[in-house]
């Protein structure tokens, strides 16, 4: 009997695929960890936060009451409708609920929309730095991810000007993120302005805007680009509670949608997982319509980490550093370090730049080339003050060594 090797056996779409390299190098820290070594990690974008009580009560009490059948594909009523109220408080969005899907994360929500709207060789403009999964997801939906890519000198910002060059006739959508998951960007009204009339310009031309870390975001106001009027037809809004409300296991995301996007999204998901957990919607919709003290609170004490970080951070030579504006994340251009070395170890690249802090002082950080930013990392602010501390002291230690 001749037995197949598992390769030999994966579908092409799962050899073509990248591993998330958040993932990946949060398991090299758990592996170094497991072995006895004191590992700080900040790779992961998940806040260290537990999910506020008065949320963790109603999904108990959702429990209690029965909330545990299968719910309906794009979500209970009760969900969709706090959601289209969140909308319109938050964000000037008139989403309806039958323009409302609930997905298990917002990276569902993305997916669903990718699959949903691209054809085969469908291209996406994708802006750059981008969170990990972006481009996976394109390609997975058989799409062509164009890369615009970014550097700290425009505070990692796409010009208005370099998308709409890139637009083809086979452009079906831009995808971003704002604040932008890695670099905590935050693009203003005007940015996004401008943005939504170069789109409006174009027929058959769609915006995905991801969303997930409205809430914390540092600039005083979240703007959706959905709400401007000239796009609000042609725009799909992502979000979810992992990140403002700490409800990363619950997996519980959303989109607001032009109807029949909504609904070819409601006809994915319904042949792959159905609908989210009823007792974890009933949670959320609690949640969007409660008390937010505790998502402030979260908010607050972020934006204090932030400035421990880059204020450590502009202490060590050479690195260079901006100030992000949201989520949790700083993304310093380390490429001064490419060429230093320091016995035999060289570091030529952030892949390179992060392993040697991981194996040398037990630091976890994520390189930017899967972000689509070859010279940067990213650092996560998502853990306590001491933590944070005294992470960047053995980062300086470990850099200094360098030569």
């Amino acid at each position: 009997m001749i037995e197949m090797t598992n390769k030999v056996m994966e579908s092409a779409r799962v050899i073509a695929m990248e591993e998330s390299a958040t993932l990946k190098m949060a398991q090299l820290a758990r592996d170094l960890s497991g072995k006895g070594n004191d590992v700080i990690s900040l790779s992961l974008g998940e806040p260290d936060f537990d999910t506020p009580d008065h949320i963790k009560e109603a999904a108990i009490q959702a429990l209690k009451d029965g909330h545990t059948k299968y719910t309906p594909v794009p979500g209970l009523v009760a969900l969709r409708e706090s959601i289209s109220t969140k909308f319109k408080r938050d964000n000037n969005l008139d989403y309806g609920i039958d323009q409302i899907v609930v997905s298990n994360g917002a990276k569902q929500s993305i997916a669903n929309v990718s699959l949903a709207l691209l054809n085969e060789g469908d291209e996406v403009i994708i802006l750059a730095p981008y969170w990990v999964s972006y481009s996976a997801i394109v390609k997975l939906a058989g799409g062509v991810p164009i890369i615009l890519n970014s550097d700290i000198s425009t505070d990692y910002k796409v010009a208005p000007q370099d998308i709409e060059a890139a637009i083809t006739e086979r452009t079906k959508f831009i995808l971003f993120s704002s604040p932008c998951n890695p670099t905590g960007s935050v693009y203003t009204h005007e940015e996004l302005e401008a943005i939504a009339n170069l789109v409006a310009k174009h027929d058959n031309l769609y915006i995905v805007s991801d969303e997930i870390y409205e809430y914390i975001n540092f600039t005083g106001k979240h703007v959706s680009i959905g709400a401007f009027p000239q796009v609000n037809d042609r725009t799909v809004t992502i979000n979810g509670f992992s990140k403002g409300f700490a409800m990363t296991g619950w997996r519980l995301g959303y989109m607001g949608a032009p109807k029949w996007i909504a609904m070819a999204c409601t006809k994915i998901q319904g042949q792959i997982t159905s609908g989210a957990t009823a007792f974890g919607q009933m949670a959320g919709a609690y949640a969007l319509q409660a008390d937010m003290k505790p998502t402030h609170h979260m908010r607050e004490t972020y934006l204090k980490r932030r400035d421990i970080v880059i204020n450590m951070l502009r202490e060590i030579p050479g690195m260079e550093v901006n100030e992000p504006q949201g989520a949790f994340y700083v993304f310093p251009d380390v490429s001064s370090y490419f060429g230093k070395s320091v016995g035999d170890t060289v570091i030529q690249n952030a892949d390179d730049f992060c392993e040697y802090l991981l194996n040398t002082v037990y630091v976890a950080l994520v390189t930017g080339r899967a972000f689509g930013a070859d010279n940067c990392i990213r650092i996560s602010y998502a853990a306590s003050e001491a933590q944070l501390v005294e992470a960047m002291k053995r980062v300086t230690s470990a850099l200094s060594q360098l030569s």
